[in-house]
């Protein structure tokens, strides 16, 4: 399988207190990767690590590497990269600018000219299938979504700029079964086209998505394998006990 993030020896600290500890991993291309583990255990800085917006922290030591595409993070222009791999947070990141320019707002900034922009809108999206809902209310201001639009609106925009990579940070965490399944459902169609790497407290998302789950105890990588076998054969008895909800 074709690796296009490798992470070696990554360790990670503030000050006296270590948050990941020596994580090697490997994330397969065209795959969705589940993080998952209990909470503080570094699941979100291991994804913050990815993009190197970790380094917008100043307490932040980051030790060992990662390379995208086999070249080192490190090596990227900061604009380029957040280009190349997108992220979505938790919460809904929406501007309070209208549903256009908030889809609009990174294709300006990355110098997309006015009449390809329209193009890419329009694609995105139907790619994400929020045209019907939405593409008669693009005048309309963001902050007006429900929860789940604004979701996957923060989906669409990460993607106006094709990314290869897309990062999640527990991106259901705050909606209902609905608009999971509907987030859950879009990611998997984009599996194909973008390599997808989410952060989930939700083992039954992470079983019911992803191609690959990696589990982490206390800033370590526990385990990672494919998701049937992680959780149905595990390989460590801590990735058993937490699977099995003896501990979390």
């Amino acid at each position: 399988m074709n690796s296009i993030l490798k992470i070696n020896n990554l360790n990670l600290s503030y000050g006296q207190q270590t948050v990941l500890k020596n994580i090697n991993l490997n994330i397969n291309k065209g795959e969705i990767t589940s993080i998952i583990g209990p909470s503080g255990c570094g699941k979100s800085t291991l994804l913050k690590c990815l993009n190197n917006i970790i380094l917008e922290n100043p307490e932040a030591v980051v030790q060992g590497s990662i390379t995208f595409n086999d070249k080192e993070l490190s090596s990227f222009n900061l604009e380029d990269l957040r280009k190349s791999i997108g992220m979505v947070f938790q919460q809904s990141t929406l501007f309070p600018l209208s549903i256009y320019k908030n889809l609009e707002y990174a294709l300006k900034y990355y110098g997309v000219k006015a009449v390809e922009r329209k193009d890419i809108i329009e694609n995105t999206l139907k790619i994400t299938g929020l045209y019907d809902e939405l593409n008669s209310l693009l005048k309309k201001s963001a902050l007006k979504l429900s929860g789940g639009q604004a979701q996957r609106l923060c989906i669409a925009r990460a993607l106006t700029i094709n990314p290869e990579i897309l990062l999640l940070d527990e991106p259901c965490s705050s909606l209902d079964i609905i608009n999971t399944k509907k987030i859950e459902d879009l990611l998997l169609s984009l599996k194909d086209k973008y390599t997808i790497i989410i952060v989930t407290h939700n083992l039954s998302q992470a079983k019911r998505i992803s191609d690959k789950t990696v589990f982490m105890y206390d800033g370590e990588v526990i385990e990672e394998n494919s998701t049937f076998k992680l959780f149905n054969n595990p390989e460590h008895s801590l990735t058993s006990d937490y699977v099995s909800g003896n501990i979390g």
